[in-house]
């Protein structure tokens, strides 16, 4: 169900533990065959999914020494640090390729 660019539907998750995005939900976030996502989470607020560019473009920033603009109440170690995880997920990425 879409309403006012939300959308709301459940998904099955197979034997292999995958799940189909709806294809609402791909058209609404561009996401398309090929695409790498990222999967966030947490034992206590939940799971998300985004896409792996958004990510990458904030280690890039963190990396370009604009932490703190990023996220002011972090150090500029543990943003380094988060940066460092993030570039480490695409280099397993194409390793595994």
């Amino acid at each position: 169900m879409e309403k006012n660019g939300k959308f709301m539907s459940c998904v099955k998750v197979g034997p292999k533990g995958q799940i189909v995005i709806p294809k609402e939900v791909r058209d609404m976030f561009g996401i398309s065959p090929g695409d790498t996502l990222l999967l966030l989470a947490d034992s206590k607020k939940g799971i998300a999914l985004e896409r792996y560019g958004v990510f990458a473009k904030i280690a890039d920033a963190i990396f370009a020494g604009k932490a703190k603009e990023i996220y002011p109440g972090e150090t500029k170690e543990s943003s380094e640090a988060f940066a460092h995880a993030i570039a480490s997920l695409q280099e397993d990425k194409h390793e595994s390729d």
